[in-house]
This record gives C-alpha cells, sequence and structure tokens, in this order.
C-alpha cells in the first residue's frame, strides 16, 4: 500500500491540473458545475494538499449554496486542514453568520482545531460572531 504522497507523484499533469480545477469549484461559488463532479463519483471530502476540504474552501470564500450542497452531500463538518482549521472557524474568520448557521445546524463542533471558532471570534473580536457563539451556548 502507497501513501497519499506517492499517490499524487503517480498523477499526470492533467490528472493533478482536473483536481485543482474541482477546488476552484469551491473557491469561485461553482455550485452547479460542483455538484456536477460529485455526481460522478468526486469524494465530498475530497482535500487539498493543504488540508483544505471542499467544504472549507467554500466557507471562507463565503459561498452559502457551496456550503449547502455538500452539507447535503454529507461532508465532513468537523475535518480539520493543516494549520488545525475546520470549516466554522472559517466562517466565524469571515463574519458570515449563514454559513456559520448552517454548519452548527449540521453538527460542527466549535471546539474543535488549534484555532477553534469562539478562539477566532474572541481573538478578532468579532461581536456578530461572539453573539452567535453566545446565543448557542458556546461563548
Amino acid at each position: 500500500m502507497t501513501d497519499s504522497s506517492d499517490n499524487a507523484s503517480e498523477l499526470s499533469d492533467q490528472e493533478l491540473e482536473a483536481l485543482h480545477q474541482i477546488f476552484d469549484l469551491a473557491r469561485e461559488g461553482q455550485t452547479q458545475q460542483l455538484a456536477a463532479v460529485l455526481d460522478q463519483g468526486v469524494p465530498v471530502n475530497l482535500t487539498d494538499p493543504k488540508g483544505d476540504t471542499l467544504l472549507i474552501l467554500g466557507a471562507y470564500r463565503e459561498h452559502p449554496d457551496v456550503v449547502a450542497l455538500l452539507l447535503e452531500r454529507g461532508a465532513d463538518v468537523d475535518r480539520l486542514n493543516d494549520r488545525g482549521q475546520t470549516a466554522l472557524a472559517s466562517a466565524i474568520f469571515r463574519n458570515n453568520r449563514e454559513i456559520a448557521d448552517a454548519l452548527l445546524d449540521a453538527g460542527a463542533d466549535p471546539s474543535l482545531g488549534s484555532q477553534s471558532a469562539g478562539a477566532i471570534a474572541e481573538f478578532f473580536d468579532i461581536d456578530d460572531m461572539k453573539a452567535l457563539l453566545r446565543e448557542r451556548g458556546i461563548l
């Protein structure tokens, strides 16, 4: 059995470019196109070399439709990237209540990661997100 780095070295330039384009769909909010590639079998928890999932990218780039699609498809709301951040932490940092609510409703754990949702709201003094977390009994 080979590890993921061995697998990555076996991919052609064309295959690598196709993977980059899938991550771009989440970054750019291309919900329909992303749904189409998921329908073709692309894993909903596809992760880039930095550990960012499609869900983390969609949340950070503030695309609620992408987040909703990925949640409907069973994306892991508690997956950590290589910096110890979750999709919820990204939504809190971006001060996006719609996405933060969707992630919390889907069961996201606000205490996860080296930079938890609450810690981010407090550190960056994001009043709206602190209020949201207080409403939810998290802060």
